[in-house]
């Protein structure tokens, strides 16, 4: 039993899933959460005995953050949920090659974590990318605009979309199914593209789903500014988060990034940092607009 303040939290041991949904488990734990003890886990996975199901120990940072949110009261997004999307897409063009870009996520995955330590429970919709899921939030990976789209239809409704996926423009029309092999003094293969769908502007649709407040991202070369406005309106998103990821900004999977905010009413610059606080930022004037 772990003490926050004049609240409880009880962290659910590691226990076989037979064990955990045994009768008299579930009615003790009902016993305690009916007198006001907050409970955190047990997660589901693979177990040391090699069974599936619930019974894993919560991993310890969704164990702290159970306990921070009990200390601190209410949060400005308790009760709402925003749907996060991260990374990049991949788009095959045969079994083992695909189209893809330079994005590691690591903007997107702060994001999300900087929403639920506001009180938002977040749904983080991500690309294949080298980091962990972010602790406490549900995150579902994809690996193509497609399997992005239905990821993000299925999450809705929410109260906030933030589209920081850098999604493939294009995808191959007609991905081969074998390996396309190279044959001594033949042409290189030709490979036709096909648009890949708009989920930005598929949110940002008018609509009973729509969210609340759509956030896109324009990752622009040149007339960064210019080129955000333009996409803004197109879209009918919102606001657009616009950085500049030409050569030498080192922002696509660096650590840091320089960003503007644009709205129907402003632009505003926010100085180059690191990604976590740029999340931060964002995560507090996106509270504040849903006041």
């Amino acid at each position: 039993m772990l003490l926050a303040t004049d609240k409880r939290v009880l962290v659910a041991p590691a226990m076989n899933v037979r064990m955990w949904t045994h009768a008299a488990t579930l009615a003790n734990m009902a016993t305690l959460v009916a007198r006001g003890v907050a409970v955190v886990g047990p997660n589901e996975g693979a177990m040391a005995c090699n069974e599936y199901g619930a019974g894993r120990l919560s991993d310890p940072a969704a164990i702290l953050a159970a306990i921070l949110a009990l200390v601190h009261g209410p949060q400005p997004l308790d009760g709402r949920h925003a749907l996060v999307t991260s990374g990049p897409t991949h788009e095959p063009i045969d079994p083992v090659r695909y189209i893809a870009n330079r994005s590691s996520g690591r903007q997107g995955h702060a994001i999300a974590a900087a929403l639920a330590a506001l009180g938002a429970r977040v749904t983080l919709i991500t690309g294949p990318v080298a980091l962990a899921d972010p602790a406490g939030i549900h995150t579902v990976h994809i690996e193509t605009a497609d399997e992005m789209l239905a990821a993000c239809a299925a999450a809705l409704p929410a109260d906030i979309a933030v589209c920081a996926a850098a999604v493939a423009d294009w995808r191959v029309a007609h991905a081969a199914p074998l390996k396309l092999k190279k044959s001594p003094g033949a042409p290189p293969p030709t490979i036709e593209l096909a648009p890949n769908p708009d989920i930005l502007a598929t949110l940002s649709a008018h609509g009973p789903n729509r969210p609340r407040l759509v956030v896109g991202f324009a990752a622009e070369t040149n007339d960064v500014l210019a080129h955000a406005t333009e996409k803004r309106r197109r879209k009918g998103c919102d606001w657009i988060v616009a950085n500049d990821v030409g050569a030498g900004t080192t922002t696509m999977g660096g650590e840091d990034n320089e960003v503007h905010l644009v709205t129907a009413e402003s632009a505003e610059h926010w100085p180059r940092l690191p990604k976590a606080e740029v999340a931060t930022r964002l995560a507090a004037r996106i509270a504040e607009a849903l006041a």
